[in-house]
């Protein structure tokens, strides 16, 4: 598979938790610094790039606190390099527009109620796009340096020239990962 240089900025610990298999989602409004002041899908296939900054354990289930907190003790602010270690395929992007959806998704992902109705409630005019991924697993992480214009809050990063052929190895079967896909997309109504 050839790879995008192109990163999708997500929580250190939601990359660890979708690295394990335990979630295929991930919930994006788009940052404060989004050119479009939304989120759009740029890329359909991006590497996952980790941020720490709004981290928080009681932000996320019971089951997933010890992630946060390891995530965040292993945190660098002054490190020089990024470690890229997942990339991922958005196979849907699906919009969520109420609460009753939303209730709908709460067993498929590790953050608590409060913050998902939060994130669908900032910009209540703009959808919540539930992207529903096929992650893998790099074979060999891939060190980057940590330029200042990874920062702020924004969805998507460029990232430099990557190895293009790096191994990856699925997280999830295609079995289990279309199983989930269809009891998500079904649930929704898709």
């Amino acid at each position: 598979m050839k790879l995008n240089p192109v990163a999708l900025k997500e929580w250190a610990s939601v990359i660890d938790v979708l690295a394990e298999g335990d979630q295929i989602l991930v919930m994006r409004k788009g940052g404060i610094e989004e050119e479009t002041r939304r989120f759009e899908l740029k890329s359909r296939s991006f590497y996952l790039f980790p941020t720490y900054e709004h981290q928080r354990t009681h932000l996320v289930k019971d089951p997933y606190r010890s992630i946060v907190e390891r995530s965040l003790s292993e945190y660098d602010a002054g490190a020089e390099r990024v470690k890229l270690t997942a990339y991922a395929e958005a196979v849907d992007d699906l919009e969520v527009r109420d609460h009753e959806q939303l209730e709908l998704l709460y067993p498929y992902h590790m953050w608590t109620g409060n913050l998902a109705e939060e994130r669908l409630r900032w910009k209540a005019k703009e959808p919540l796009h539930v992207l529903l991924l096929r992650v893998y697993k790099l074979e060999e992480p891939a060190l980057i340096k940590a330029l200042p214009e990874y920062g702020g809050c924004r969805s998507w990063i460029e990232l430099p020239s990557l190895p293009d052929d790096a191994g990856l190895s699925p997280v999830l079967s295609e079995d289990s990962f279309e199983e989930q896909r269809r009891r998500i997309k079904s649930i929704l109504g898709q």
